[in-house]
């Protein structure tokens, strides 16, 4: 009986099958609903075609689209590779390159052979793309070898491909992927069992760009055309309100009409603060400080530009070198540890970011254990070379303040503290209008610093925090993120959820211990001993610019009335109040309001209409009554009725409204 495997369902039933059955074979055992509904298998926990036979005693779970995220990647990567196909037959002789699955949908670069793709092509490939869902072709998985792919590739005229499938191991068998018998792509997959499980209905393609080959500027320029793919229509249709509504949300867009900043070619990745946007960012500045003030944070300020030795002793000019502003900038580069620095301290970088400053600040005096934890905050100012290509609105830029800190500690303490950061993030968090957002550990990257065992402990310790607090659970959604850390330390990362469902990843902390040793950072412990102190690195907005970038989209524009540029406009009905109504004003900015008072020739809806369009918090409309007898009319423009009220009662209700979270508590 060795021809026969076992397999474990997920209910915990066992068959014994024979060696070779395929999830699809299992599949029509039990019937033929399942066999129609199912699109691929998980075999001892990984995903594998139907199709692929089964030679050893496994788990099996059949996945359908029930199975969400498994279904949503199988489905956006055949519908990138449907894309690849109707593209060469509508267009022959374009070369096929990339095409991977993406968050919501799938893209893939070509390289045409007349001239580059425009979005007038794109209803054309959709059709060609229905056709071959509705043709209902096989898709069949074959192993080859590199000669083989490389062979195949020149034959058909694929530079690229066969460039990509030279780089392949030699010694390893490679897999293709057929689509019928007359198309075929080298894919890891899996794949669905054909083209005819997709829905023609819930995809479509949104755009096409310029891209580089392997995305180097150095090499060719290609033609991407990206979609949206989804399980059905539903989806599709809920996909494409949520674009709908982000367009209208753009921070861009919406930073233009409310004249909050503006971004221009003589600053690329500079962001030109205008009066209305930066009240906002000295808000929510002024919030932080005094939070870190309550939380025991000292604040410091580090210099812009600092030796390049400096950075090479911390290990950032090795990895992190070519997003560094470098004076002079012709420093030579290197894949690895990057190039050794010269004595003579000919050159400087400005800082990409704050940490290394820190641990200079911590090494001036000698520290005690006493003296820890010690907590040094700064508003600091970096600058990171981003590609041109990746710079988009506040949220990707190459000026940007951080509102970071560091907390020197002993190992004993690092659960108090990140319990701690924890709580405080929690805070601000909801003092900002976001009440959801997940937890991730973010593990070792395969290029790092430190030993195995380092890295061991401070993941562990990470773990062992967070356990603490009670958020490593599914409710917090708590996950593991193999290979995403940081170079020098595991770290928790916080994912916001905004008000349209879209997720942001700004908060984190880190516990790091190679760069303290890296720049000889020490305290002297009970013993009299020197000890390196664990470097605790943490942020909770992330950077000002992207988190502002990220409220205006949250709120759509229309802030709490603490954050909001303009709190409270006074308007007139007549030219007769116009003395009332400076009044009036006068009364609100000595209460703190930010007021601005419109005494135009012009109707009281259409100064309505307009104040509500640059996101006012409210407006005080008055007339002559409202003069004789001291009163305003109150609107809140973000809805509601206006109410008529003394000056004296609408003034203590703004200033209660326009009094920050942490301020109201007092």
């Amino acid at each position: 009986m060795s021809d026969l495997i076992q397999l474990t369902l997920p209910d915990g039933s066992v068959r014994r099958v024979a060696t070779g059955t395929t999830g699809a074979d299992v599949a029509a055992s039990i019937g033929p609903g399942l066999l129609k509904a199912a699109l691929a298998a998980r075999v001892d926990g990984e995903l594998v075609d139907l199709s692929l036979p089964i030679t050893h005693d496994a788990t099996l779970a059949l996945v359908t689209a029930k199975d969400e995220a498994d279904a949503l990647d199988l489905v956006r990567h055949d519908f990138a590779h449907l894309l690849a196909e109707a593209v060469q037959r509508l267009f022959p002789g374009t070369q096929i390159t990339f095409g991977p699955s993406t968050d919501d949908g799938f893209y893939y670069d070509f390289a045409p052979k007349d001239r580059p793709f425009t979005d007038d092509d794109l209803p054309a490939i959709e059709a060609e793309m229905r056709k071959l869902i509705a043709a209902d072709k096989a898709i069949t998985r074959q192993v080859w070898s590199r000669e083989q792919l490389i062979s195949r590739w020149q034959q058909q005229g694929e530079t690229f491909k066969a460039e990509w499938a030279a780089e392949l191991p030699g010694d390893e068998d490679l897999t293709v992927y057929w689509s019928g018998e007359d198309w075929l792509d080298m894919c890891r997959g899996p794949h669905l069992p054909s083209t005819g499980k997709l829905d023609p209905n819930a995809f479509k393609l949104t755009r096409v760009s310029g891209a580089y080959w392997r995305g180097d500027q150095k090499n060719a320029m290609l033609s991407r055309i990206y979609g949206t793919g989804w399980l059905n229509r539903k989806q599709l249709d809920a996909h494409l309100m949520r674009l709908e509504e982000a367009a209208k949300r753009d921070h861009r867009k919406l930073g233009a009409e409310m004249d909050l900043f503006h971004l221009q070619a003589e600053a690329h990745g500079s962001v030109f603060w205008h009066p209305r946007g930066f009240v906002i960012y000295r808000a929510l500045e002024a919030y932080m400080r005094r939070r870190l003030d309550a939380a025991g944070y000292l604040e410091v300020k580090t210099p812009q530009i600092m030796d390049a030795r400096q950075w090479e002793q911390s290990g950032h000019w090795g990895k992190y070198r070519e997003n560094m502003f470098v004076i002079p900038d012709e420093v030579p580069n290197t894949e690895d540890e990057g190039p050794v620095v010269s004595d003579k301290a000919e050159w400087m970088a400005l800082k990409p970011m704050n940490c290394p400053a820190h641990v200079l600040i911590f090494r001036q005096g000698i520290k005690s254990y006493r003296d820890l934890p010690l907590r040094l905050a700064e508003m600091g100012c970096c600058h990171r070379n981003e590609p041109h290509g990746a710079l988009h609105g506040l949220m990707r830029v190459r000026q940007f303040t951080q509102d970071d800190a560091h907390i020197f500690c002993r190992e004993d303490q690092i659960v108090g503290e990140v319990a701690r950061f924890c709580d405080l993030l929690d805070t601000v968090y909801k003092d900002l209008g976001f009440t959801d957002y997940a937890i991730k550990l973010a593990l070792r990257p395969e290029k790092r610093f430190g030993s195995d065992a380092m890295w061991d402990w401070s993941e562990q310790s990470m773990r062992d925090a967070v356990a603490a607090t009670g958020r490593n659970t599914p409710d917090w959604g708590w996950e593991e993120l193999p290979g995403e850390g940081a170079f020098y330390a595991p770290k928790l990362e916080f994912h916001l959820t905004d008000a349209i469902g879209r997720t942001w990843q700004v908060g984190t902390i880190q516990t790091d211990t190679v760069l303290p040793e890296r720049l000889d950072a020490s305290y002297v412990a009970e013993d009299g001993a020197r000890h390196r102190p664990v470097m605790l690195h943490r942020a909770i907005l992330g950077s000002y610019e992207r988190f502002i970038g990220i409220l205006i989209e949250h709120y759509a524009g229309r802030f709490p009335t603490w954050l909001a540029p303009v709190q409270a406009v006074v308007a007139t009905i007549v030219s007769d109040a116009d003395a009332y109504a400076r009044h009036v004003t006068e009364a609100l900015q000595q209460a703190g309001i930010r007021t601005e008072t419109d005494l135009r020739n012009e109707k009281i809806n259409l100064k309505v209409r307009e104040h509500s369009l640059q996101k006012a918090s409210y407006m005080l409309v008055v007339g002559r009554r409202e003069a004789e007898e001291g009163t305003v009319a109150l609107r809140n423009l973000a809805g509601g009725e206006q109410k008529v009220m003394p000056l004296a009662e609408a003034v203590a209700l703004l200033k209660a409204d326009a009094t920050p979270p942490d301020l109201k508590a007092q």
